[in-house]
């Protein structure tokens, strides 16, 4: 497992990230919709500011944690609605503001616990270092959701090796979305990282296989993409209908993107964010 500081510093650089993608922009464009329907810029600021506040509980108060978990409707989308409200009558800068505040405190939390301690949350406890690579996967998906609203073309880091090992983790998450029973089988992955290294995960003669870009799964994996339009190949029937149900987070599955995004993207996307050059790749 990579040491937690070294997560916890990962998840303050793609804090950061995703900072800059809105930290200029003006009320119009705050209110501008995203690929997620319903959800404007403002609602995906809102819904990782209440996602931060969540862990930094979770991390110092796990007695609260519990409590305020125990409270939470069966509804998942009113949980998050709710969530999500009491940020949403904020200004923009009240709201940014209140964004960064929330992720420092989280960060700060998580830095904090000991490395042998685990840490409460939603499904089950996590080490911290997991619930910090949590913490990746969402900004990985909600960054990516500002980013296509506006027409921003992200440069990814290997940094996505965290969100890349949390989906591995959470492989099983697209089934029990649909009530599907999860298979009995493992499966071998061989990604290609931003760097161009290569990332190996699961048994070296399993059956079932899935090859290809890092940075596609992570954008499969919340979500983000259809799998038409993305560089992973399946190689046996169960890691087929796997790239077809994958998802690294609970909650319903929803509809998912319909294919040829990416590709209309590619021709109206106007400016770099993210990268070497803005922070070191590990």
């Amino acid at each position: 497992m990579v040491p937690q500081q070294h997560v916890v510093a990962d998840l303050h650089a793609d804090g950061n990230e995703v900072d800059h993608l809105v930290e200029n922009l003006d009320e119009t464009q705050w209110r501008m919709d995203t690929p997620a329907e319903g959800w404007t810029i403002a609602h995906q600021i809102a819904h990782l500011a209440a996602t931060f506040r969540l862990a930094s509980l979770a991390a110092t108060d796990p007695a609260g944690f519990e409590a305020l978990t125990a409270r939470l409707s069966s509804d998942f989308s009113a949980n998050v609605s709710t969530a999500q409200a009491e940020y949403l009558g904020d200004t923009p800068p009240v709201l940014l503001s209140r964004w960064r505040a929330e992720r420092a405190s989280a960060e700060k939390a998580l830095a904090a616990v000991p490395a042998d301690q685990l840490v409460p949350w939603l499904v089950r406890p996590l080490p911290a270092s997991v619930l910090a690579a949590a913490g990746m996967m969402e900004l990985f998906g909600h960054g990516q959701d500002i980013a296509d609203a506006l027409q921003i073309r992200r440069r990814y880091t290997d940094r996505v090796r965290h969100v890349v090992e949390f989906a591995f983790r959470t492989w099983d998450f697209g089934y029990q979305a649909r009530g599907l029973t999860t298979p009995d089988v493992q499966f071998r992955y061989e990604l290609t990282a931003p760097s161009g290294a290569q990332w190996r995960h699961g048994p070296p003669d399993a059956e079932q296989r899935i090859t290809g870009s890092a940075v596609d799964l992570c954008l499969l994996t919340t979500r983000r993409r259809h799998r038409d339009d993305l560089d992973l190949v399946a190689t046996g029937a169960e890691a087929d209908r796997w790239l077809d149900i994958a998802q690294a987070y609970r909650g319903p599955a929803g509809s998912g993107r319909q294919p040829g995004i990416s590709q209309g993207l590619s021709r109206r996307q106007r400016v770099e964010v993210g990268g070497a050059d803005h922070h070191a790749q590990r």
